[in-house]
């Protein structure tokens, strides 16, 4: 793949150039190698491979939740490296929305606090936090289950509650960790549906996977392999 130029970032979500991240050793450990992705705008990428491949924490990177060690990230035209600890957690919590393969729920708090768990530290009203909370719970289908504890939903739905969790942020990008790792072929393909929906309506997705049926709903898809990154399949 041709390195994205800071110019070319621009009006992309994500720019890598030459990425890779290494841990201290000793013996240090390359977990991501001289990796080039860019994700447009309203785009869905899958990035597949087996275990212990470097996606999950490419992913991290992707984030911001570890930081690169070579390379360059521009995320949405800016250059993360530049940003401090303070604006990295500010940019993670207001742009991007994670949904993993556990659902990572409360078990003593309803579907809609635990979306409103997700914008506890917003600056939001308790009001405004209700209504996010609302909104996202009627897009992802569960209107009717607002008030259910996880132990009264089923997997398919609790799945639907951590997606409304990242949503109700209002995410710049939606980064999915094995979203249907835990459920069965018929309800993850209900969720497949929903994130397929999402991103029709100009949610960027970036879905971390390592089932091809998954990966067949992306637009493009890349592999990981001992921490390169290749094309797989062009956009389409």
């Amino acid at each position: 793949m041709t390195a994205p130029s800071v110019a070319e970032g621009r009006g992309q979500v994500i720019a890598l150039s030459g990425v890779g991240l290494t841990y201290p050793g000793p013996p240090p450990v390359v977990a991501v190698r001289d990796c080039d992705l860019l994700v447009r705008d309203g785009t869905h990428v899958a990035i597949v491979g087996a275990s212990g491949s470097g996606k999950s924490t490419l992913l991290n990177v992707l984030g911001l939740l570890d930081r690169n060690t070579s390379g360059t990230y521009l995320f949405d035209g800016h250059d993360v490296a530049a940003l401090g600890e303070t604006d990295r957690t500010a940019l993670r919590g207001q742009a991007i929305g994670f949904v993993f393969q556990e659902f990572h729920l409360l078990a003593n708090r309803t579907a809609e606090e635990n979306v409103q768990v997700g914008l506890m530290y917003r600056g939001l009203s308790r009001g405004e936090r209700g209504e996010r909370a609302s909104q996202a719970l009627h897009r992802v289908g569960l209107a009717n289950r607002m008030h259910a504890l996880p132990s009264q939903l089923s997997g398919g739905e609790r799945q639907r509650v951590a997606i409304a969790r990242a949503l109700a942020a209002h995410p710049r990008l939606l980064l999915c960790d094995e979203p249907t790792g835990n459920l069965d072929s018929v309800t993850a393909g209900t969720i497949l549906d929903l994130m397929a929906d999402l991103n029709h309506d100009g949610m960027t997705v970036v879905t971390i996977t390592h089932d091809p049926t998954v990966a067949a709903r992306a637009q493009e898809v890349y592999r990981m392999n001992d921490g390169l990154l290749t094309t797989e399949r062009a956009p389409r």
